[in-house]
């Protein structure tokens, strides 16, 4: 055992595997995990989504609905088994996985984000028939962001329709991945039995008399299975020898290349995120999920196979820290989510380096406090199992810290280490909420508090005018969600207004704006004077706020509250009081008074400036685009087109499969309320839809005007 392995711990690094299984919504991540407890030995019983019994579904919300809205953490173990004539690379060897399953639905995209942040390697599970979906895309660039090495999983090979050559075929195509099949299914829709095992030359043969697909046979190919496997062989070798120096080194001297060196070449092509391997199977169906497990062990990496994570110093961002997978370092770890249930706040975290055992101080740099350990737990879905230790590359979860949030850094006290925390996108819908006994205001307000620390894409403010709490999020079954849960695990009871949409402002040009505030009222007064420049910065970048002031004009000591100032004032524009975006900032000069001069009066002059400056730079009204896929039999194709074009939206292309239209779009979030129920009018019920957002567009100017009239005129 190699010395970055404590002693104490139960498996070393090289056997512990951290994977996610992500997909699109209703491709079947939530059924392909409950196999995998079920065929590692978690769980005696396979639980079903459609009947509210799967295992890492726990949420009432989530049984209901049949779907997954957080990510379920759940440590398990597996071992490779020994079968005639096959190879495989860890025989008989017990690793440690920490899977978590993630929502596939757009609107709880951040839970996916925050997932693959922590993961090593991820599970990507795909539709047998719909093949790449839209929000397939997102996972994958989300993956892609994070480098996360992934396997294909392609799920419901027994559903009428399904082809898995086509979705082969659409992931290189639409997503530009180097896919390569390695667990070909055979057969389709009522006729799969089973999968090629592409390396091994072999068929895996699952049993029907056996309920739960535990009882398979590996038998020698026979007919076309022969001449698909060779196809596939001559494919993948073709790609690893060209994907890893090592192997492509063996094919040029013409050494021999067996399934040793093959699988040995493309698990480092996986890591590097050269190829990705896929598989065909059904989950529902129990077949093909244990070589898909024997595949993740076999390819996807453990901690010691990634680049260490790199932190940087709180204080000076230059200096650079490396948490190496190592138990023996200092402790590094990062919180990648917050949860509440009735055990108390949960603070899930991966460790990079190091370990934390219960009764330990832990450091939080962002608030510079330390807290103690009291409680360390491992989840198995709702079961939690407390433990005494977690060691590096471990997942698991604290109980009991208080100020910790999304994406902290926790550490041993000697360091002050900041990990790159994961991003989320910004709110596109929101609606006022309100108690429906004014006895739980305040009881409403601290639950809304706690789940926006739970949920970094859950915003809560209110409305300075009207007073009423406002809450934003990802989008309608976002916010219904959690109102849902305001009702059940806060026991509030609320009225909500209708949902707005999360507009914004920004500028078309650049403008110089200047602010004084003079008080004089007997006895000190207030004195701040900023004069600065603004521009329109590069889509997606926010707003930043920079000092060019030089000679002192405004004292150093004053620079920090002209920035605040500077991001309250972008908080509400002056065409209808929604936020700015996507601007630059320059403090340039200013003026102060050695005796008045304090830091809320340059605050306020900052403001003041900003507001001068917007009203000069010819600012514009934006609002969220989604792009939009419908899939609907032909017939209804003219008629679904002709409503999307009603509601301001643009066709961007089309495609059949079978006698299915696909149609993809973008249209304006505004127009897209209660769409769901006029598509299945349209469509007698047949078509469906999903949506995610996409950008942010200028408002046309006749709905400019219906804006600023609703909202009572501009803010200025």
């Amino acid at each position: 055992m190699s010395n970055h392995n404590s002693p104490n711990r139960e498996f070393p690094l090289e056997r512990t595997r951290n994977i996610g299984i992500c997909a699109h919504i209703d491709a079947g991540k939530t059924t392909t995990t409950e196999r995998i407890l079920f065929y590692t030995g978690m769980i005696h019983k396979i639980g079903e989504v459609h009947d509210g019994g799967a295992t890492t579904d726990w949420m009432e919300q989530e049984q209901e609905r049949g779907i997954t809205i957080t990510s379920a953490a759940v440590t398990t173990k597996w071992k490779q088994l020994k079968e005639p004539g096959i190879y495989k690379s860890r025989e008989l060897e017990e690793f440690r996985l920490n899977i978590i399953d993630t929502p596939g639905h757009v609107d709880f995209t951040a839970e996916v984000e925050r997932s693959l942040r922590v993961l090593d390697g991820a599970i990507f599970v795909l539709c047998g028939v719909a093949g790449v979906q839209p929000q397939s895309e997102t996972v994958y660039r989300q993956a892609e962001k994070y480098g996360v090495p992934r396997i294909a999983f392609v799920n419901k090979m027994d559903r009428t329709g399904a082809n898995f050559e086509n979705v082969v075929k659409e992931v290189r195509e639409k997503l530009g991945a180097p896919a390569y099949p390695i667990l070909i299914p055979i057969g389709a829709e009522d006729n799969l039995s089973g999968q090629i095992d592409v390396i091994n030359k072999k068929a895996i043969i699952y049993s029907d008399s056996d309920k739960w697909g535990s009882t398979y046979t590996v038998r020698e190919l026979e007919g076309a299975e022969i001449e698909k496997a060779n196809a596939a062989y001559a494919e993948l070798l073709d790609a690893v020898c060209s994907a890893d120096d090592e192997l492509g080194m063996l094919f040029l001297e013409e050494q021999p290349i067996g399934q040793v060196e093959l699988k040995a070449g493309l698990r480092r092509a996986v890591i590097a995120n050269k190829i990705i391997p896929m598989a065909g199977g059904s989950a529902f169906k129990n077949k093909g999920v244990q070589y898909l497990i024997d595949a993740v062990i076999d390819y996807l990496p453990g901690p010691l196979d990634i680049a260490p994570q790199q932190g940087e110093s709180i204080d000076d961002p230059e200096i650079k820290i490396t948490a190496e997978p190592n138990d023996g370092g200092k402790f590094i770890a990062l919180a990648f989510k917050l949860w509440s249930d009735k055990f108390g706040r949960l603070v899930f975290f991966r460790v990079y380096s190091g370990c934390v055992k219960k009764g330990d101080t832990i450091y939080n740099p962002r608030t510079r406090k330390s807290e103690r350990v009291g409680r360390l737990i491992q989840i198995q879905a709702n079961v939690h199992k407390d433990i005494d230790a977690c060691y590096s590359g471990d997942i698991a979860a604290l109980v009991g810290v208080k100020d910790v949030r999304t994406g902290d850094t926790l550490c041993h006290e000697d360091l002050d280490v900041q990990l790159e925390p994961p991003t989320f996108p910004e709110p596109v819908i929101s609606m006022a909420v309100e108690p429906k006994t004014k006895g739980d205001q305040e009881k409403m307000a601290n639950a809304l508090q706690r789940l926006s620390e739970e949920d970094p894409t859950f915003f809560v403010k209110t409305d300075e005018e009207t007073g009423q709490t406002i809450i934003a999020g990802m989008g309608e079954l976002h916010l219904e969600i959690l109102c849902d849960r305001l009702k059940r695990e806060h026991k509030v009871e609320t009225n909500t207004g209708k949902p707005q949409i999360a507009y914004r402002e920004t500028l078309t040009r650049e403008a110089d704006g200047e602010g004084k505030l003079v008080k004089q009222s007997g006895g000190r007064g207030q004195y701040g004077h900023v004069v600065l420049k603004i521009f329109p910065a590069e889509k997606g970048k926010g707003v930043t706020v920079e000092n060019k002031v030089v000679g002192g004009t405004i004292p150093k000591e004053y620079i920090n509250a002209c920035k605040s100032g500077c991001m309250e004032a972008v908080l509400n524009g002056i065409i209808a009081g929604y936020p700015v975006i996507d601007m630059s900032i320059e403090l340039l000069d200013g003026s102060s008074h050695e005796v008045d001069s304090n830091e809320n009066a340059f605050k306020m002059a900052a403001i003041f400036a900003v507001k001068d400056a917007l009203k000069k730079a010819k600012c514009i009204l934006l609002e969220p685009i989604m792009a939009v896929e419908c899939s609907t039999p032909e017939d209804y194709q003219g008629d679904i087109m002709g409503d999307l074009n009603r509601r301001r939206g643009k066709i961007l292309g089309m495609e059949n499969r079978g006698n299915t239209a696909i149609l993809r779009a973008e249209v304006p979030l505004a127009e897209m309320f209660g769409y769901s129920t006029a598509i299945r009018t349209l469509s007698s019920g047949r078509a469906s839809y999903s949506m995610q957002p996409s950008h942010f567009e200028q408002v046309p100017q006749q709905i400019v005007d219906q804006i600023v009239e609703q909202r009572g005129g501009g803010k200025n």
